[in-house]
């Protein structure tokens, strides 16, 4: 009877905290499309009228050197404007300019972006999704950026780019994004690498960091579609399938970078031992009885016999060994 009650409480305990993860999960949720759905206006200076560029230059002339070679100059301060925003010139992103020319010291007469600024993070986002709303910043709203409150202006530079692609802040999307990602930059530089560092590829090319509907902002339905973009020998579909290949590549593999061959998380035989230990393999793990060296260990390991560990075409693949 007391085993029966002891039993009794244990379940519902499990049963309890499932459903608070429920909750929490739902609420979290409900929070993200509340948060989509929210459009924030971008920060307005009253009774403020536009004066246009050219007056602006005759105090910010260092500002206009600066962005003239980039996309942004080429477009507000040129006649190849598309909208009557961008015909603002530098008033389309720093609001209308009349009250600022009448007293440079009032910091509420102009729209500035950064740290440092009155507009909070979501107003300074507003100003740039007049323009950039479309495309890779469509789930921009709600996404794990937006919810933390990093504003564009904290990867992107108008007036001081390091880069003509993207008008980023710094000279490459691994150094931008280590400065908050610091570990994951750092696995960049382990002996098994993706060719990060040597420019070949980029954050961007797995991630959107603008916003998606997936996990971890990657681009793709799921990882292994993310993977499949380069590995595509490995999409399948096989005869025999090996069910983790199918379930998520990073059940075996560490995306960002390992000390161990192959990207692998730990080294075969142990990364194969979290899931085969069977009576009728060798599947020991420090070698044979009284110490001595299991060839096993050695070379490719597992691998050795079973070569195509992602899936086989042949009849009689179904280890895995041809």
């Amino acid at each position: 009877m007391r085993d029966a009650t002891g039993w009794q409480r244990r379940l519902w305990i499990r049963l309890v905290g499932l459903f608070s993860i429920l909750l929490a999960s739902t609420l979290w949720q409900c929070s993200l499309d509340q948060r989509r759905n929210e459009a924030v206006s971008p920060p307005t200076i009253a009774d403020a009228a536009y004066v246009g560029s050219q007056t602006c230059l005759e105090c910010h002339a260092d500002q206009r050197e600066k962005m003239e070679s980039s996309l942004h100059g080429k477009i507000l301060l040129t006649s190849v404007a598309r909208t009557d925003l961008q015909r603002q010139g530098c008033e389309a992103c720093h609001g209308p300019g009349s009250r600022h020319q009448q007293d440079y010291s009032d910091r509420s007469a102009i729209i500035t972006f950064g740290p440092s600024s009155l507009q909070p993070a979501v107003s300074q986002n507003a100003v740039c999704l007049q323009c950039h709303m479309k495309g890779r910043r469509l789930f921009w709203q709600g996404s794990a950026h937006e919810m933390r409150d990093v504003s564009c202006v904290a990867c992107h530079s108008v007036h001081s780019a390091q880069t003509r692609q993207a008008n980023l802040k710094a000279p490459s999307q691994l150094q931008l994004c280590g400065q908050c990602h610091a570990i994951k930059a750092a696995m960049a530089f382990n002996w098994a690498h993706l060719p990060v560092r040597e420019g070949k590829m980029q954050c961007a090319d797995c991630h959107n960091v603008h916003g998606s509907p997936t996990e971890s902002l990657i681009q793709e339905n799921s990882v292994n579609e993310n993977c499949y973009r380069c590995h595509a020998d490995l999409r399948g579909p096989f005869l025999h399938e090996h069910p983790p290949v199918r379930e998520n590549c990073i059940s075996c593999h560490v995306a960002h970078g390992s000390n161990n061959p192959r990207l692998l998380r730990i080294r075969a035989p142990r990364l194969c031992q979290q899931c085969h230990n069977e009576a009728r393999h060798p599947s020991t793990a420090f070698g044979l009885p009284g110490g001595l060296a299991d060839r096993r260990m050695l070379g490719r390991s597992c691998l050795s016999c079973h070569v195509n560990i992602h899936g086989s075409n042949h009849p009689s693949g179904f280890a895995f060994t041809r």
